[in-house]
C-alpha cells in the first residue's frame, strides 16, 4: 500500500490532508461517470458479468487507494443505477436528499454502534430523541410507546410480528416464549394480511417457527383494500375451528399498487378478537408529512405497532428504517442482558443501551441521516416533495386511464401507477427491456393474471412532460412490436 494513504484516520495533519483528497477525487469520479439523463448504461448482464469478474479478487499485493479508484471509475460506476435519474421509477427505491448523503460520511467516518451507550454516546441520544419525536408525529402516547431503528421494512415487520406473537402467548395461555420456546399451540396461531402485502409477514410466519401455513391472505377489493367483510368471516371461521388469531397487518401502501387498507374496520376486528394490529406502513409513512394527502394515513395511529421506512419516500439513503410500538413493553422481547455489552447497573444509573429493543446488535447511526434532512428540510419542504410524487401518480393515471392504448385498473393513493398496452404479455415485458437497454428503468407486475407495467414516482425532479416522453416511447415500442 502507498505510503500517502493513510490507514485510519487521526489527529496527524498529513493523514487530514490525503484523507480529504481522497474523499475529494472520490467524487470527482462519481461526477464524471454520467454524462446524460439516463438511469443506466443499458448494458446485458453477460457482457456486465465478464467484465466485472475481470477485476479479480484478492491481489497479493495492494495496488494503492487511486489505482483501485481509477478501476471503480472506468468499470464499475458507468453501470451503477443512477437513482437520482427521472427515467429511473421500477421499484421503492428512491434517490436522496443531498444532505443525507453527507451524513452517510460522518456515519462511516466515526462507525458508531447502536448496541451499547459506550460505543455510541451522542449516537444514541439521538436515536432516543428522533423515536420520540416519531411517536408524537404519528400519535402515539408518549408515556407508554417506544420504538428503535431497523434494517429496512422486512426487519421492521417482523421486530413487530415477533413482539406481537410473544405478547399473545402471554396473555392468552401465560406462556413465556423467550424463556421456554413455543408453545403447545403454535401450530393454531394465526397472522392476517393482505393478499397482496409484502412478502416479508411471510418470511416472519417462517422464521417464527410457524411456516407460511400460518399466514392468511385477505382478500381485497377493486381498489386493492382488504376486504373488511372477508376479514371478519375468516376470524369468524377461524376461531370456530380452534385457531388462535392473534396479529393483523394494516398495509399503508402496498408495493405494487399504493393501496392503503382501512385501519379503522380493522382495529374493530383486532379488539373483538384479542388482536395486535400491525401497520406495514413501509411505503406510505412518508404521507404523515404532506399537508394535502396525510388524511389517507389518519388511521395509522389506531394500530399497535409501525413501520417507519426513510428510505422509500422519504428519499433517504438504504438502509434506514423504525418499528415504533404503542406499548413499548411489548419491545422486551428482544431485551437480554450481557457482562460485556448492556450491564443492568449501567442502565440503573442512565447509560441507555439500545440492544434491548433490537434485533440487531450492531446497528448503524442511521437516525443522524432523519435528523440531517429533517432539520435541513422541515414540514414544508417534505411536504412539496411528498405531494410531488402523489401528484405525478394522479397526472399519469390521469392520462393513461383515457388512453384506449392502455390497461389502468387501479386509481393510485400513493405514487406508483400499474398500467399496461392492450397488446398482450409478451409485448409488455419486450417494452420494459427495450426500455431499460436505451437507459430508462420501469416496473413489471402483475395483476390479475396479466402482466403490467408500473411507474413507481419518488423522485421530486420529475416533471409531468417527462413523464408523457417516456408513456410515448411505451407506445412507439408496443407498435413496433405488434
Amino acid at each position: 500500500m502507498s505510503a500517502s494513504e493513510p490507514l485510519l484516520l487521526s489527529t496527524d495533519e498529513e493523514v487530514r490532508k490525503r484523507f480529504s483528497e481522497m474523499i475529494e477525487e472520490t467524487l470527482s469520479a462519481i461526477l464524471r461517470s454520467y454524462s446524460d439523463d439516463s438511469a443506466f448504461s443499458g448494458v446485458d448482464p453477460y457482457t456486465l458479468r465478464e467484465e466485472i469478474r475481470s477485476l479479480g479478487f484478492l491481489p497479493e499485493e495492494g495496488k494503492g487507494f487511486e489505482k483501485v479508484l481509477a478501476e471503480v471509475e472506468k468499470d464499475i460506476l458507468p453501470h451503477m443505477l443512477r437513482t437520482w435519474s427521472t427515467k429511473y421509477m421500477p421499484h421503492l427505491h428512491s434517490p436522496v436528499l443531498t444532505e443525507t448523503i453527507c451524513s452517510e460520511l460522518i456515519i462511516a467516518c466515526f462507525n458508531d454502534s447502536m448496541d451499547s451507550w459506550d460505543q455510541g454516546p451522542a449516537a444514541t441520544e439521538m436515536e432516543e430523541s428522533m423515536v420520540r419525536g416519531l411517536i408524537d408525529l404519528y400519535g402515539f402516547p408518549q408515556g407508554t410507546a417506544d420504538g428503535c431503528f431497523t434494517s429496512g421494512g422486512s426487519q421492521s415487520n417482523i421486530s413487530a410480528i415477533i413482539a406481537a406473537r410473544d405478547w399473545y402467548c402471554a396473555q392468552r395461555f401465560g406462556w413465556d416464549v423467550k424463556m421456554n420456546g413455543l408453545p403447545p399451540e403454535y401450530t393454531k396461531l394465526r397472522i392476517y394480511t393482505s393478499e397482496i402485502s409484502h412478502f416479508s409477514m411471510d418470511k416472519a410466519s417462517h422464521i417464527l417457527g410457524m411456516g407460511y401455513q400460518a399466514v392468511r391472505k385477505i382478500p381485497v377489493d377493486s381498489k386493492c383494500r382488504v376486504d373488511i367483510r372477508a376479514f371478519e368471516r375468516m376470524l369468524e371461521e377461524d376461531v370456530a375451528a380452534g385457531l388462535y388469531p392473534f396479529c393483523a397487518v394494516a398495509t399503508f401502501g402496498s408495493t405494487d399498487f399504493g393501496s392503503i387498507d382501512d385501519a379503522a374496520s380493522m382495529r374493530e376486528l383486532c379488539d373483538r378478537y384479542g388482536m395486535h394490529l400491525h401497520a406495514d406502513a413501509a411505503y406510505g409513512s412518508g404521507l404523515i408529512m404532506s399537508r394535502r394527502y396525510r388524511d389517507r394515513i389518519s388511521a395509522i395511529s389506531l394500530c399497535d405497532s409501525i413501520t417507519v421506512d426513510f428510505h422509500k419516500m422519504f428519499l433517504l439513503p438504504i438502509s434506514c428504517s423504525a418499528i415504533l410500538m404503542r406499548d413499548g413493553e411489548r419491545l422486551k422481547c428482544f431485551e437480554l442482558h450481557a457482562d460485556y455489552l448492556n450491564r443492568e447497573e449501567d442502565e440503573e444509573d442512565g447509560y441507555i443501551n439500545l440492544v434491548g429493543k433490537s434485533m440487531q446488535t450492531t446497528r448503524r447511526f442511521d437516525a443522524l441521516k432523519v435528523f440531517m434532512a429533517f432539520q435541513t428540510r422541515g414540514v414544508d419542504g417534505f411536504g412539496q416533495i411528498i405531494d410531488k410524487a402523489v401528484g405525478n401518480a394522479s397526472y399519469l393515471y390521469g392520462m393513461i386511464s383515457k388512453d384506449p392504448a392502455f390497461i389502468a385498473p387501479v386509481e393510485p393513493e400513493l405514487s406508483s401507477v400499474v398500467f399496461a398496452l392492450k397488446d398482450g404479455d409478451e409485448v409488455n415485458k419486450k417494452v420494459r427491456r427495450q426500455l431499460l437497454s436505451e437507459g430508462t428503468v420501469i416496473g413489471q407486475t402483475v395483476k390479475d393474471g396479466r402482466v403490467m407495467l408500473k411507474f413507481t414516482m419518488l423522485n421530486p425532479n420529475l416533471e409531468p412532460e417527462q413523464i408523457d416522453a417516456v408513456v410515448a416511447r411505451i407506445k412507439e415500442i408496443g407498435r413496433s412490436l405488434s
